[in-house]
């Protein structure tokens, strides 16, 4: 940590982006918050996290942009457009303009994926080899700590000033970021042109993803996860008023809950990565957000509580894990392809769940959608523990599969996020 922090630039990435993800967390769930308050309906409020997530399904249009121009211009552009889109908040004023919030929430997705995909990419530009598993778990370390916060920030500003308060918060916060990547001196080298078809750019990143053993079994995993963990979208907003009997601010108050198991298991992953590895900690993470999602079937509130802790322990473990395994197997000049086409094979799953968890959590008691999402989770930990293992490990020898194909070593990695919290 310490030889991270003497990267200026990355100490103002760091400022930015803790500044930044503060009013992610806080806004991303307000979204939700008011879709709820305007329509009384969870499915609402779900599907508004679903239209946060449909972008994905475009995402690898966005890594051809990423990798033809240089990152960090992407990132200050990126801030602005966001931060105006924000803005457009200002005119909603009740049901006849949730349309509005859906675009933007829309816009909010987008944003993610392509700052979030430019962000790995540029530290990969930025950092040596070594170093890029300690900066993805500060950064995640940070961005769960936030949830101790942003959360009820964001709810306490929602309840007692409006909405107006908290998109006066986000939009600045953003314009913040863009200041601090503006002020890097880093020189970053300039894309070379691409003479191929903008279809065959784009779907660079997914044929490489998919022809590499150890980042295939890395997707397989994260789909079956995606799967599982997308209904938590709509079933949070359940488990608070029909299971707990609260009020929906009571969002904000597991969102919360969730950052302190978050801030526990970032400090965990970015401790231990450079001693483990990327690959072998990725089980263990999907094992606790499976049986935090099992705990939250209780009515009780303390057994609530400790299940959205591991929860929330687990997430960052996964983000981690994920983003080192792609950056440390993907060239360089393929990041921004790589990262966004994994988007779109994590995110349509993702996309699918969620949908599927507004429609069912108004038709099925929310305990089974609990009990169904712990069991998927807990096959994509099972999956991972015997299949995401370097080629020529005793594991993966018994599966010749894995073994016969090449690793693809790069030159030297989503927020998106859920709810307990965000997308």
């Amino acid at each position: 940590m310490r030889d991270l922090m003497r990267h200026r630039d990355f100490r103002l990435l760091m400022i930015g982006q803790t500044l930044s993800m503060f009013g992610d967390t806080a806004m991303l769930l307000v979204l939700g918050m008011w879709g709820k308050q305007i329509t009384g309906s969870n499915g609402v409020a779900g599907s508004i996290f679903a239209a946060v997530a449909l972008p994905s399904l475009i995402a690898p249009f966005g890594g051809v942009v990423i990798d033809r121009f240089r990152r960090r211009h992407v990132m200050i552009i990126t801030d602005l457009v966001t931060a105006g889109a924000i803005g457009t908040l200002f005119f909603v004023h009740g049901r006849d303009q949730l349309w509005l919030i859906y675009v933007v929430a829309f816009v909010y997705g987008a944003s993610l994926i392509a700052f979030q995909s430019a962000r790995a990419a540029l530290l990969h530009t930025m950092l040596p080899d070594a170093l890029l598993g300690s900066a993805n778990g500060s950064l995640s370390t940070v961005r769960e700590a936030l949830r101790l916060v942003g959360p009820l920030t964001g709810a306490a500003l929602f309840a007692g000033f409006g909405a107006g308060a908290v998109v006066t918060l986000d939009a600045a916060t953003f314009l913040i970021s863009a200041a601090s990547l503006a002020a890097m001196g880093l020189r970053e080298p300039k894309p070379q042109p691409s003479e191929q078809h903008v279809l065959v750019e784009a779907a660079a990143g997914g044929r490489h993803l998919l022809g590499s053993p150890v980042l295939r079994a890395t997707v397989i995993a994260t789909v079956i996860t995606m799967l599982a963990i997308g209904i938590s979208e709509s079933v949070y907003f359940a488990v608070v008023d029909q299971g707990l009997g609260r009020p929906v601010s009571w969002i904000g108050v597991l969102g919360s809950i969730q950052g302190v198991g978050a801030v526990i298991g970032g400090l965990g992953i970015t401790a231990l990565i450079g001693r483990t590895g990327e690959l072998r900690p990725a089980p263990f993470g999907l094992g606790l957000i499976s049986v935090g999602a099992l705990l939250a079937t209780s009515h009780q509130l303390f057994v609530v509580a400790f299940g959205t802790v591991l929860f929330g322990a687990g997430l960052p473990i996964i983000v981690v894990c994920v983003i080192t395994t792609i950056q440390r197997r993907t060239p360089s000049e393929l990041q921004g392809r790589a990262f966004t086409a994994f988007e779109l094979l994590a995110g349509g799953p993702q996309l699918l769940s969620i949908l599927a968890g507004t429609i069912l959590v108004t038709l099925v008691d929310y305990r089974m959608l609990l009990v169904a999402m712990a069991a998927g989770l807990g096959l994509a930990a099972v999956y991972a523990f015997f299949r995401l293992r370097e080629p020529g490990e005793p594991s993966a020898l018994a599966h010749p599969s894995v073994v016969d194909d090449q690793v693809a070593i790069g030159h030297h990695p989503f927020e998106q996020p859920t709810v307990v919290g965000d997308q």
